[in-house]
């Protein structure tokens, strides 16, 4: 009854979500407050804009803001996380963004004599762009199989003991992810 999951609409799945944003920085609970004074703040705001230009990234924005307001008191100021990311990636996250960047992964192609290591890490910047793609982690790999070289399926294949159909989609993310860091290093 209230344990049900909510539908969702084909439009949810274009919206950003905020979970995907998470400090990765945990600061210590005994002192996670910093008194900052006027003009420290005017330094911050100055050199901390976003602008919504195409060249900047809302993304890495985000994450950079959450670093430097994890660290400030700001009780009463802002109500939720959620509300914040929520607002900030509505406007400068538009659906149509959304669109392009899982088009960019549903698209992708090793390009002519790149390494499994950099097409790997090219694939999951892909991934990492657009937090809130929705592809499920079996098409991923489906997507980027089916779109290397005859070469880099059969060493994928051959490391894996058979087929791509033979292992769960986390197994074959693991062995790929083994792959490219053996590739990188040798």
């Amino acid at each position: 009854m209230g344990d049900e999951i909510p539908i969702r609409t084909l439009r949810d799945y274009s919206k950003p979500s905020h979970e995907d944003y998470r400090n990765t920085i945990e600061l210590p609970v005994w002192n996670n407050v910093v008194p900052l004074r006027s003009d420290t703040i005017r330094l911050v705001q100055n050199g901390c804009s976003f602008n919504g230009i195409r060249s900047e990234d809302p993304n890495q924005h985000l994450k950079d803001f959450l670093k430097l307001v994890d660290s400030l008191d700001l009780d009463g100021f802002i109500t939720t996380w959620e509300d914040l990311t929520t607002r900030f990636l509505v406007k400068f996250f538009p659906p149509g963004r959304t669109t392009k960047l899982r088009n960019d992964i549903r698209m992708f192609q090793q390009h002519h004599e790149e390494s499994l290591s950099e097409a790997w890490t090219r694939f999951k910047d892909l991934l990492q762009k657009v937090p809130h793609h929705g592809i499920d982690r079996w098409l991923q790999i489906q997507i980027f199989y089916d779109h290397v070289s005859f070469h880099l399926k059969y060493e994928i294949d051959r490391a894996a003991g058979g087929k791509l159909r033979n292992k769960s989609a986390d197994e074959y993310w693991e062995i790929i992810e083994n792959l490219a860091l053996y590739d990188h290093e040798g």
